[in-house]
């Protein structure tokens, strides 16, 4: 399989588990939520190229930075927000996951 669709698959799939044992009681809330969350790769309208499989977008993009990844680590402890600093931090795990297989 290749290597974007793999990551797009897991993009889907990682928040539909989280949501299904994390919040299993309002799973499709849940998941939507967290899929909405994936609109943070919107900071990838603003590069030259938008897509580049070579790229490792943490610490590229604006919204991929170690600074926005702090600010998602600090919704998860606010009850209103959790879900989707959940949801951002996912989507940061498996991007990085992706930094770590373009070097391998």
């Amino acid at each position: 399989m290749e290597r974007f669709t793999l990551h797009m698959l897991l993009h889907i799939f990682v928040p539909a588990l989280v949501a299904k044992f994390a919040y299993r009681e309002r799973f499709y809330w849940a998941w939507a939520m967290m899929m909405m969350t994936m609109l943070v790769d919107v900071d990838h309208l603003f590069a030259d190229p938008v897509f580049d499989s070579a790229r490792c977008s943490i610490g590229y993009h604006l919204l991929h930075s170690y600074i926005a990844i702090g600010i998602y680590l600090v919704l998860i402890a606010i009850s209103g927000f959790r879900i989707y600093g959940v949801g951002l931090i996912i989507h940061m795990f498996l991007d990085g996951l992706d930094c770590i297989l373009i070097d391998n």
